[in-house]
């Protein structure tokens, strides 16, 4: 059976999608390629939904290595203590011309470009006491020193209190939005929560005139308490750690989706981080150069879980070299329906080994549902419909293998591999009598 094409929903009512350097390149990435990534983007994903490509952390430190972060790292600062992207690693950007090139070039693909910055100011700004733009202030004024990241060394926090703290993001920003940055990933926000960090960066975004999609990181511990906060500034937000090819860390985001995924929408979306899929760890932070350790069934698994939460999809595998399988699960539209078109997705089982999820589409008529086994060797599942919101009269396709699913009016069965996943779309069937 072959559905007929539905227009994707306009941005602000679906979850971003894009491509990630992290999971394979760490803060290594370089400007080929990030435009190898998103050449394949544009020739294979972009007419699924995936348009965003991100360039991640310490795209401004010339030295960067797999494995970990330099200690006093030689970042390239202009003369305001904003960071500029490293000559030897992003060619374009010589002469000061920063990011506005390469972005130009992922713009002319039918992308967007986006990029990563961690919280708060350079601490080689402060150390030389670099002028805060348009202020009589300097880095050094503005910087609250006792504010570190635990895991990196680049920069200070800010001390919101004085006014050159805005100054100094509404300065970066409108650098960004020069350059014809459209996604910002903020990193060390939210664990803990700086609230008032997060504010004056959704404030410097509004003041640049350009519409700047802001993703925060991480989100180790996140309270629903922060939702509305977290909605006023952000279109989305972490949930978890750094997450990684380990079925521990997919299993771990069960509890977590089911908390979060009511609350999805138009208004920020939830992100159970990016997808550590097809090759990853060329010079990545964690481990060596690898395909993906997830086994097919619990990539499908993890898939089954961010679309029937409606998670953000952000892929961190190298694109052009990672297997055609992966991307053949990266552009199943039919799955794909389920992040786009759905409503009301929440779990509604969870016993054992077994997980239940269902949702409803927007068509006002057809439900989705996927059937989780956590078991760690395969299983027979038996199903009542009514568990799944489905009734005797329903068609059921499975949107993996794009077959039919037979049911005998009462309960649906699948054979499930271990940590394996099957979504379902339910549609009545108007033939039976």
């Amino acid at each position: 059976m072959t559905r007929s094409a539905r227009p994707l929903p306009t941005r602000h009512l679906r979850p971003p999608m894009g491509w990630n350097s992290w999971d394979c390149y760490g803060t290594t990435v370089t400007e080929e390629e990030v435009l190898a990534n998103a050449g394949f983007m544009h020739e294979h994903l972009l007419p699924h939904g995936w348009d965003t490509v991100v360039v991640d952390i310490q795209w401004y430190e010339p030295t960067a290595r797999a494995h970990g972060y330099n200690p006093d790292a030689p970042l390239v600062l202009d003369g305001h203590g904003r960071q500029l992207p490293a000559p030897n690693r992003f060619p374009s950007a010589a002469g000061g011309a920063g990011f506005g090139p390469l972005a130009a070039r992922v713009h002319g693909m039918g992308l967007r470009f986006g990029l990563h910055v961690m919280r708060g100011i350079p601490r080689r700004a402060v150390e030389a006491a670099l002028p805060v733009l348009g202020t009589e202030f300097t880095a050094a004024d503005v910087a609250d020193t006792g504010s570190v990241c635990p895991w990196n060394s680049d920069n200070y926090g800010l001390n919101h209190d004085h006014p050159g703290a805005q100054a100094y993001y509404d300065s970066q920003v409108a650098q960004f939005a020069t350059w014809g940055v459209d996604f910002v990933k903020a990193d060390d926000m939210l664990f803990p929560y700086h609230e008032r960090e997060i504010a004056a960066y959704a404030r410097a975004i509004e003041r640049s005139g350009r519409p700047i999609e802001l993703s925060l990181s991480p989100g180790t511990d996140m309270s629903l308490a922060r939702l509305d906060h977290l909605r006023e500034h952000a279109t989305m937000w972490r949930v978890c750690d750094d997450l990684w090819d380990r079925w521990e860390d997919v299993e771990a985001q069960f509890a977590r989706m089911a908390r979060w995924a009511p609350s999805q929408g138009e208004r920020g979306w939830a992100d159970a981080d990016m997808l550590p899929l097809g090759r990853i760890g060329i010079r990545a932070e964690r481990g060596a150069d690898r395909q993906s350790r997830l086994t097919h069934p619990e990539q499908v698994s993890l898939l089954t879980l961010w679309l029937i939460s409606r998670s953000p999809l952000m892929m961190g595998g190298d694109l052009p070299t990672s297997p055609p399988d992966t991307i053949a699960l990266l552009t199943n539209d039919e799955a794909l329906d389920v992040l786009w078109h759905s409503t009301g997705n929440r779990e509604v089982l969870r016993e054992r080994d077994l997980v239940l999820w269902t949702a409803q589409d927007t068509d006002g008529h057809t439900r989705y549902a996927a059937v989780f086994s956590l078991a760690d060797e395969e299983r027979r599942v038996q199903v009542p419909l009514g568990s799944v919101g489905a009734a005797s009269r329903d068609r059921v396709r499975e949107l993996w293998t794009g077959t039919a699913a037979a049911h005998d009016g009462r309960h649906l069965t699948a054979v499930l591999p271990a940590h394996g996943a099957a979504l379902y779309r339910l549609a009545e069937d108007s033939r039976r009598e």
